[in-house]
């Protein structure tokens, strides 16, 4: 649960045919069929899109390869199937395909339907309602991604300044039990269930998220102020300790306490050693 909630992000996947990501212009939200009674939000960002309808399934596709074809952009999904999206930008217009598996890119958009997308001025308030917080979270993970890719503290200090709403430079509880919510949105939006489950999520992972948050913060707090800070999640992990001791004394007997060590070695694996099974090894 820690390994997936607290950083389902401390993940390393830049690669160089993402360096770009999605282009600036397709990504953001738009709305189906129209802006006076839409029925689907696309949300776009760097590295994945989102299809969130009021009704039906949802389907979160985060990209491992983007590429460019018959001026369609083309976004590829991880797994056996390697789930693919085309989008095309038309005015102020966007035009999506979901090609089949066996479709080449250079034929596109071959007998698979085309959905079209507008921008809104006034974003529908109920979307941001329902899934704001789990999109935000998700273009903070790609964040966080793309400094983990590098030196482990520095991705230890990009999940404090990312994760940090009031500017202090530090985690409250409040603010990582924010980012279990959207983490558990995330996970939730790419087993691919129908949308108001998606939007349950966070809502489900409140309470479980803000107790998680709390020990978390207990167990990494040395300070005692509350919060944690970038110091805090390096402290004897980045870098490693120098392996300095003292070569008095014999080893104690250390049987019996594997049982209350698990949860935090759990915890720490998942803050430091986190990886996706999909991601590819830099």
């Amino acid at each position: 649960m820690i390994r997936s909630l607290v950083v389902a992000a401390l993940l390393a996947v830049a690669t160089p045919a993402l360096a770009q990501g999605m282009p600036e212009g397709l990504r953001g939200s738009w709305f189906a069929p129209d802006c006076a009674d839409p029925r689907a939000m696309l949300h776009v960002t760097a590295r994945a899109a989102a299809t969130l309808p009021l009704d039906g399934r949802a389907t979160l596709l985060r990209f491992v390869a983007i590429g460019e074809t018959g001026g369609w952009t083309v976004g590829t999904g991880s797994g056996a199937d390697a789930p693919r999206m085309g989008l095309r930008r038309e005015g102020d217009r966007l035009d999506t395909v979901t090609p089949n598996a066996k479709l080449r890119d250079d034929r596109l958009p071959g007998d698979a339907p085309t959905m079209q997308w507008v921008r809104c001025p006034a974003p529908p308030a109920g979307f941001g309602l329902l899934h704001g917080e789990g999109l935000a979270f998700l273009g903070m993970l790609e964040r966080i991604e793309a400094a983990c890719a590098g030196p482990g503290e520095a991705c230890l200090e990009a999940v404090v300044a990312i994760g940090d709403l009031s500017g202090d430079g530090l985690l409250s509880v409040a603010e990582l039990a924010r980012m279990m919510r959207g983490a558990s949105w995330v996970l939730t939006a790419q087993e691919g269930p129908d949308a108001e489950t998606v939007a349950l999520s966070g809502s489900v992972a409140s309470v479980a998220g803000l107790l998680t948050a709390r020990l978390v913060v207990d167990s990494l707090d040395y300070d005692g102020d509350g919060q944690l800070s970038g110091a805090e999640l390096r402290q004897d992990r980045a870098p490693l300790p120098s392996g300095a001791g003292d070569a008095a004394g014999r080893p104690v007997r250390t049987e019996g306490v594997s049982e209350g060590a698990g949860f935090l070695r759990a915890l720490m694996e998942g803050l430091i050693m986190g990886r996706s099974e999909d991601a590819p090894t830099p």
